[in-house]
């Protein structure tokens, strides 16, 4: 039994303009990477680095983030499908078992942490010409930001959901338990948006939506957390002399994100991945250890060494 506070989650696609469709998924996107180069153009001003060094670190950034996460999900997630599927790894199409358009599903996180780390290595030594800690300390800051918005789109998406719950932070995902296909075919209207809405408003469908199972919204508890965890970054960036202890708001960042990301998991859907291996934890908790781990390696080496710039 869900109680009141529980409501049907049944979002449009995005803001139609009637020539063009904008998702609220990639607006998401959009808003992130904005934000991101906002931060980082303070941060360089603040440290009397050339904006031009700006634009490539925004398109290193850009570019690792997506395919690394495109990456992560792929190997961490769904390797017995993409082994057999190949082509569908960087194209936005299913050939099996018959041709459609679906756009990238399936973004890591834990992908797009490592293809970042390795991205900003190459920008700090042939761009930058710093070590790369400098611009690690720095870019945790945006990516932190970036995080809470990517975890929005994942709402708007209906992806990433959590466990069943009867707690009134249950929400029900409508189009996590019917795909558009079934909408249609289980009300009879040819319109997948009038279906959802019929299913979610119209007492005649009431059976179908006593089908959907108020779930925890993970992607908010994620995001809601990532909020702090950004806040705690850029205070300690402006208004402390943290920014010179060489590599310690990266290790902080990495411990308070995956810590975060391990604590949610809890409630969260199974993805499948190495989890069926594994045991015990899931395929995202797993993944979250080592870089918690790393985050207190660099925590305490920074704290044992003297002030000093990175």
């Amino acid at each position: 039994m869900t109680h009141a506070l529980n409501f049907v989650w049944n979002p449009s696609e995005g803001i139609n303009l009637g020539f063009f469709m904008i998702r609220y998924y990639s607006l998401m996107f959009v808003i992130a990477f904005l934000l991101g180069w906002f931060l980082m153009k303070k941060i360089f001003e603040r440290e009397n680095e050339s904006l031009e060094k700006l634009d490539s670190l925004f398109v290193w950034t850009v570019l690792a983030t997506l395919i690394g996460a495109r990456l992560g999900h792929v190997f961490f997630y769904d390797w017995e499908y993409f082994r057999n599927h190949l082509l569908e790894i960087f194209l936005p199409f299913r050939f099996e078992p018959k041709f459609e358009f679906t756009g990238f599903q399936g973004l890591a996180s834990h992908g797009a942490a490592i293809s970042i780390i390795v991205a900003m290595y190459y920008y700090s030594k042939k761009i930058l010409k710093r070590p790369l800690l400098w611009i690690l300390d720095r870019i945790v800051i945006p990516v932190a930001s970036g995080a809470i918005f990517v975890r929005l789109g994942n709402f708007f998406n209906s992806e990433i959901i959590g466990n069943e719950t009867t707690s009134s932070f249950g929400i029900r995902f409508l189009h996590d338990t019917f795909s558009k296909n079934e909408a249609v075919q289980k009300t009879g209207i040819p319109d997948p948006v009038e279906a959802y809405n019929a299913i979610a408003t119209n007492p005649k469908f009431a059976t179908l939506l006593a089908e959907v199972p108020a779930r925890h919204p993970a992607q908010l508890y994620e995001s809601f957390s990532y909020i702090f965890v950004f806040a705690i970054l850029y205070f300690l960036y402006w208004k402390t002399n943290t920014r010179l202890k060489s590599g310690y708001l990266f290790g902080l960042f990495l411990v308070l994100l995956f810590v975060v990301r391990f604590i949610v998991e809890f409630v969260k859907q199974s993805q499948g991945g190495i989890e069926e291996n594994l045991g015990y934890f899931s395929t995202g908790q797993w993944l979250s250890i080592p870089f918690i781990i790393i985050g207190l390696f660099f925590i305490i080496r920074a704290q044992r060494n003297p002030l000093a710039e990175s």
